[in-house]
């Protein structure tokens, strides 16, 4: 019996759903920005748009009377949270509770999932994360009448929020719509109210059902709450009888709108008022703000005002009708279709369309003050194609796309008298853009500036019309997309090293993916690890350590150079006996013998010290204090410390670890003594102290780890967390006084009991305890009072856990929180973030019990723990020597653009911050890393140096380029076109890809052509339409490579196509020539004519080789076959030196001559081949609704014959071989979002004496996959396991691999406990979400033999206590099951 794992490893970027609300803050401060949430597939975010306004000295801070657009001179997106739900979420709305004008509470989320979910999320301060309210459930046997007799629906629930907050609406299945009724503020929680004034948000009291069919409104195709009532009116568009395009003649104008005013108290709702005669295709519906209020109709022709006092429309095409005995209709301008458009309001009267096509129309409701005249719609630029959008306050709207980046753009108006202004503000707005874009070479939006993205930077000129606004954009910041992802080939990078083996071996490939849709369309390189460019490495054994270090004399301190920018002085090398000194200069050279460092030993660690002016080196006995090459003090240690009592060993103790923050050094010793160095910035000396909290009653407890945090900055982020600070909210205060800048330093100890403390520098007194920070709690709050749990053993299979590194640090950056880390002798690395809860005064007078003297205390900061995703645990016998006693954390503030932390050891991994979020990045390449540290000098720019095991000191840069803000990293290359499909040339590393470009031709031009083809019926053509365009697809084969010396894509060679022939496959194949009796390398093409239903269905097989010589690209690629055939050719592979191809539904095999492909099999498949896989002689044959069959080839017989199918039907999107051992199982993705894993077994009776596939195992991924690729896994035993790669439409990539039967039936064991042993968000079901779709079809269900790693993932971020719990009850321990998970990790790291 063969198990799996189902595991993703890059997580959905196509946003599909998008919302503004104040979820984080009450939004009645004016001007206030409030939030974005997004969602993609089943990822929830929420963010902060975070504004940076430009101060001048004249401004002196003002800036607020020229509106935010002239003072912000960049926006970012912060992440506040993100979630991964068991659940693709269909819809989303805000539930406003700021826009009441009488209650100050805070917005909610509400989300809809299949098939009639509904559930309330609001942001809670004091877990810093969203938490359910409410959660409303129609599904099963008592809502079964809901569905009146259907069991499939295209359209999941779908949301709409009342625009005051009163009500929400949700249509499920169709045709019930759902009333949500919020909970007043008089009614609910009052006294809650009252002690978190401004805090709690709106939630949902209570709900009921309105039946749409009982008031004869049946097909609803949008619904909208409207503006300006005194109770909600909800506004449906619908279809009284359904037409399509071939009755259009008779029957056109089918939709109407009804207004129905919802009275929740009574559960009444009476029809208000109703248009009908709306044209067929009118899909949207668009509330008008107030005052004038209504709503606008939007139709793929014509879009149409509509309210209780009256109506207007506005044609859009030559397509628009109108009602038979109506009003003319006005045209607009230009021509344009809106079909699949998307819209907000940028102002109260002017509406932000974006079409299909990705153009930004500004559409005017031009009115009197109260009534409406007339509509206009003028042109602006282009954008990215949109799936959904928000508009975020009065200067922002935010863009979400699944088919390219998602754009936050600030918006300004000005009326057209002052456009000269919006010129200037153009100008002001661009510098600082560029002045980003040159610091982050990684930036996504630079591979686009070419493109047509940022020409959203023009004013929108319209015409002269007074009442006309001009808009002017600017793009401040980019989410960036992947997906969606066609297809992908996995080749070599242009650094890789030959001679790797193992794991890091993996990082030798990287993905190349076809992503994207029409101008949006891109390659996407990913690399799962990171692989640094090496500028220089030397062999250098024994290192125990690097440390660069600044050097500020006094001429440079004249010199204002920003910290980030100034040159490192000299490389510190620490050896077993020895220390080595160089000089960064314009090259690295050997000081050792010049200058006054320690250098007869080694060193235990060095730093700057009095703001850069001043180099300290700790070494085992003393430290020294030096200016430049001269020591200026000399410190040793045995001289100030109290020797220890007689009969003792006489051998003083020697420095085990050093904490450096500006003015203070920390040392711990390795008896466990504490031990503080006071700087004195006036005399630039320091004085060794040792603190009396550690001097005497207190070393009973044994000190684990310890480290220095600096609270620096313009905001000392921690101060304000104490109960007597008088900030209210330290990350929205306005700018602290520049005298705050002095740094705040606090000391963090960990103890051999698991508690940690922070200490007040250098006074040593504790404001902060955690009585078990070694458990990994969610929350970290400060446990002064609590009783420390000494009972909770922290024993496991021999190892005694304990903290063995701690780090605290806080990046630069305005709205940054401190992180804090943790490493465990196992490996386990917590991490933490900093955040600010103040406690409401309890009315019970609990506070009483409180230490309420000590107002110091940091009671309000607490500490959220964060998922990282990264497996830092070491291999045992790794581990022992690497990382003895050595620091596994080191904190970099600017590596190549980006801040974050390098955690070295057996696997090494990168942490970059990014928009206050962690993104891990391993890093295989070099096997283990002893050291680490940064180095900026003129050669090496914001560099890097890092030790291996091996012994090699590596001085290189991170790869320029690539975006690290993603899950992995990330490079798009446009390509203005629709990538197909890609496949890799592994002798000459090419990439031939399949692209479509949309070109505008004009109809007789486009008729003419058709015809030439089917020469049998001469076409008519209309007069009228002989001016008409048409937009057609044409494609091409591009051959791309990557130039190693630009690191450039260039195009080698380029393939057109015929006219409206479509290439839909492209595959590079070894073929065995017939004639000359050698194998052939050669690029097959698989192409279809696409003409219309009344064209019988051609298609051709194209073969191309490549010539040897790479010089001249001329005749890179030379056609060799060409055949025309009947029917689509959708699928190509190389079988045993032939080549299998399936035009229309006909498999053949055929064998090449040298000029000339004979068919030697040939099998019938029942409707159209979507995929081909082969494994020796046996081929996997996907069909587009019958499921997979099993094939053999045998070639005595020279024939293909079926050993077994699916006998359910089932629509494949993609098909491959598993491979475990010498089993082999076929598994199959499906349209529903299913995963199937089969197998052949004709021995078994329920088989049908071998005919039918039995299923193994079935899974519902969530994701539709389009494209399987089978790698080889990296387990220790060398069997031949293969996992499978997967990419998917949402932008996600993932892998089902092939488990240990002992170790799939623990993990297993694990799933079913985490089930209900874990909070999960939105109150889904794990269970219930993996199950299989079938959509009404009947079907039995399949074994459970796939394990969800999406849910096993969470035992990790469980407490220490929870976790051992879990793993006694399933009879194994804590240490066993994180090994599996570290297997299964390791055996999938194949990039």
């Amino acid at each position: 019996m063969s198990y799996a794992a189902f595991k993703m490893m890059h997580y959905p970027t196509g946003i599909e759903t998008c919302a503004a609300g104040f979820i984080t803050s009450a939004g009645a401060a004016g001007g206030a920005v409030p939030n974005l949430v997004v969602t993609a597939a089943n990822v929830l975010e929420v963010y902060a748009v975070r504004a940076q306004e430009e101060r001048t000295e004249e401004q002196g801070g003002g800036g607020g009377d020229r509106g935010l657009m002239d003072g912000v001179s960049s926006a970012r997106l912060d992440l506040i949270c993100h979630y991964r739900l068991h659940g693709n979420v269909e819809s989303i709305a805000v539930l406003s509770g700021s826009e009441n004008r009488n209650s100050n509470k805070r917005d909610s989320i509400v989300l809809t999932f299949r098939d009639a979910k509904i559930t309330v999320l609001e942001f809670d301060d004091s877990l810093h994360s969203l938490r359910t309210t409410s959660m409303h459930c129609f599904e099963g046997p008592d809502w079964q009448y809901l569905k009146r007799g259907r069991e499939s629906f295209s359209v999941g629930p779908t949301v709409k929020a009342d625009p005051q907050g009163r009500v929400a609406g949700v249509l499920i299945y169709n045709l019930q719509m759902l009333i949500l009724k919020s909970a007043q503020a008089s009614l609910v929680g009052e006294e809650e109210m009252k002690s978190t004034a401004g805090k709690s948000s709106v939630r949902v009291e209570s709900s009921y059902i309105i039946n749409l069919h009982e008031l004869e409104i049946n097909h609803v195709k949008d619904f909208i709450f409207v503006h300006g009532y005194i109770e909600p009116v909800l506004v449906i568009l619908h279809e009284k009888e359904p037409t399509w395009a071939g009755r259009l003649a008779w029957k056109n104008n089918t939709c109407m709108v009804s207004a129905l005013s919802i009275n929740s108290t009574l559960k009444q709702h009476p029809l208000i008022w109703s248009t009908s005669n709306l044209p067929h295709d009118a899909y949207k519906l668009l509330a008008v703000p107030p005052p004038l209020g209504g709503v606008l109709v939007i139709s793929a022709n014509a879009i149409y005002y509509h309210s209780q006092s009256g109506s207007c429309s506005l044609a859009l095409n030559s397509f628009s009708s109108q009602p038979d005995g109506s009003l003319e209709m006005p045209k607009s301008n230009f021509p344009i279709e809106l079909d699949a458009a998307n819209a907000t309001w940028v102002s109260s009267d002017v509406a932000l369309i974006i079409s299909k096509t990705g153009e930004l129309l500004l559409l005017t409701v031009v009115n009197d003050g109260r009534a409406v005249q007339r509509l206009d719609l003028a042109k602006s630029k282009a954008s990215v194609l949109t799936s959904c959008m928000a508009t975020l306050g009065n200067s922002f709207f935010f863009l979400g796309s699944r088919l390219g980046d998602s754009l936050l753009v600030q918006y300004s108006s000005n009326s057209t008298q002052i456009t000269d202004e919006g010129g200037d503000m153009e100008m002001d707005n661009n510098n600082p853009f560029a002045k980003r874009l040159k610091r982050m070479p990684s930036d996504p939006l630079l591979d686009v500036t070419s493109g047509e993205e940022l020409s959203l930077f023009t004013t929108a000129q319209n015409s002269s019309d007074s009442s006309q606004k001009s808009f002017s954009f600017v793009v401040r910041d980019s989410l960036l997309n992947i997906g969606p992802i066609k297809d992908f080939a996995y080749g070599l990078r242009i650094n890789a090293d030959p001679n790797a083996t193992g794991l890091a071996k993996q990082s030798n490939y990287e993905l190349v993916c076809c992503s994207g849709h029409g101008k949006n369309g891109a390659l996407t390189v990913l690399q799962q690890s990171i692989r640094p460019e090496l500028i220089t490495e030397v062999e250098l054994a024994g290192c125990k350590g690097i440390w660069t270090v600044y050097h500020k004399n006094s001429r440079d301190a004249s010199k204002s150079i920003p910290d980030d920018e100034e040159y490192h002085s000299y490389l510190i090398i620490s050896l077993e006996n020895r220390t080595m000194v160089l000089e960064t200069a314009d090259d690295l050279g050997e000081v050792t013998e010049t200058v006054d460092y320690y250098v007869h030993g080694s060193t235990i660690a060095a730093g700057n010290l009095f703001g850069r002016r001043r180099v300290v080196q700790i070494y085992g006995r003393g430290a020294r204090v030096l200016d430049g090459s001269y020591m200026t003090q000399e410190l040793i240690f045995s001289q100030h410390i109290s020797e220890p009592p007689a009969g003792v060993n006489s051998e003083p103790p020697a420095v085990a670890f050093v904490s450096i923050a500006d003015p203070y050094v920390l040392l711990r010793m390795t008896d466990g003594s504490i031990h503080l160095l006071i700087g004195d910035s006036a005399t630039c000396t320091i004085s060794l102290s040792t603190p009396q909290i550690f001097s005497t009653s207190n070393s009973s407890e044994k000190v684990t780890a310890c480290t220095l945090y600096s609270d620096a900055g313009p905001h000392t982020w921690l101060k304000s967390t104490s109960s007597d600070a008088w900030l209210t909210n330290p990350t929205d205060s306005s700018d602290a006084s520049p005298t705050a800048s002095a740094a705040d330093v606090y000391c963090l100890v960990c103890y051999e009991t698991g508690r940690m403390e922070i200490y007040e520098i250098p006074g040593f007194k504790p404001v902060f305890t955690v009585n078990n920070f070694i458990s990994g709690n969610t929350l970290l709050t400060d446990g002064l009072n609590s009783q420390n749990d000494e009972s909770v053993k922290k024993e496991e299979d021999g190892l005694n856990l304990r903290v063995v590194e701690i780090v605290m640090h806080k990046w630069p950056g305005r709205h940054s929180k401190p992180y804090l880390f943790g490493v465990l002798n196992d490996g386990t690395l917590l991490s933490y973030r900093a955040y600010f809860y103040e406690k409401a005064a309890d009315v019970s007078g609990d506070i009483t019990t409180d230490v309420t003297d000590d107002v110091s205390r940091l009671r309000n900061l607490r500490f959220v723990r964060i998922q990282t995703d990264t497996n830092t645990r070491e291999d045992e016998e790794t581990s022992g020597n690497i990382n003895k006693g050595r620091n596994r954390i080191s904190v970099f503030n600017n590596v190549g653009g980006y801040q974050g932390l390098f955690v070295s050891g057996s696997r090494p991994v990168w942490m970059m911050v990014c928009r206050n979020r962690i993104r891990p990045h391993p890093q295989f390449c070099d096997g283990p890393v002893v050291a680490f540290t940064v180095l900026h000098n003129v050669n090496c720019n914001h560099g890097l140096i890092y030790v291996t095991s091996q012994g090699f000191l590596k001085i290189c840069q991170l790869p320029a380029g690539l975006n690290y803000d993603n899950y992995w990293p990330a490079r798009k290359i446009p390509l203005h076109g629709t990538p197909h499909q890609v496949t890799y040339h592994t002798e000459k590393n090419l990439y031939p890809v399949i692209v479509s470009v949309p070109v505008i031709r004009p109809l007789n031009q486009v008729l003419q052509s058709m015809s030439d083809q089917e020469s049998a019926q001469q076409i008519e053509i209309n007069p009228d339409d002989m001016q008409k365009t048409y937009s057609i697809e044409e494609f091409e084969i591009r051959v791309l490579e990557l130039e190693k010396s630009s690191s450039r894509w260039e195009t080698k060679a380029t393939i057109p196509m015929q006219n409206f022939e479509h290439a839909l496959t492209v595959r590079i194949v070894t073929l065995h020539n017939t004639s000359t009796k050698e194998n052939e390398t050669l690029m097959a093409v698989g192409t279809a004519f696409v003409q219309g239903e009344d064209v019988p269905s051609r298609g051709r097989i194209l073969l191309f080789s490549f010539s040897n010589n790479n010089e001249s690209s001329q005749n890179l690629v030379t056609e060799v076959f060409s055949k025309e055939l009947k029917g689509a050719v959708s699928a190509l592979a190389p079988l045993q030196g032939h080549l299998l191809l399936a035009s229309g539904p006909k498999i053949t095999l055929n064998k090449w001559t040298g000029s000339d492909l004979i068919g030697v099999a040939f099998y019938d498949a029942p409707l159209h081949v979507v995929s081909l896989n082969i494994v020796k002689n046996f081929v996997l044959l996907g069909d587009i609704h019958k499921s997979v069959f099993f094939l053999n080839w045998k070639e005595q017989g020279a024939q293909l014959s079926m050993l077994a199918k699916d006998f359910s039907p089932l629509d494949c999107f993609a098909t491959e071989f598993l491979i475990d051992g010498s089993t082999l199982s076929l598994v199959v993705a499906d349209a529903q979002k299913n995963l199937q894993i089969m197998y052949y077994a004709p021995k078994q009776m329920e088989s049908w004496k071998g005919q039918k596939l039995l299923p193994r195992t079935e899974f519902h991924t969530g994701s539709h996959i389009t494209k399987f690729l089978r790698l080889q896994t990296l387990s220790a035993d060398k069997s031949g396991k293969f996992a499978l790669l997967f990419s998917t439409l949402d932008g996600s990539l993932g892998c089902v691999a092939p488990v240990e039967e002992t170790a799939f039936k623990r993990l297993q064991q694990v799933q079913k406990k985490l089930v209900e042993a874990v909070p999960h968000v939105c109150g889904l079901n794990p269970r219930a979400f993996r199950q299989f779709r079938s959509e009404g079809r009947p079907h039995k269900p399949g074994p459970d033999n796939m394990l969800d790693f999406e849910l096993i993932n969470y035992y990790e971020m469980l407490s220490l206590e929870e976790q051992k719990e879990i793993a006694e009850q399933i009879k194994s321990t804590r240490s066993q099951i994180l090994t599996n998970f570290s297997e299964l990790i390791v055996g999938t790291s194949f990039l």
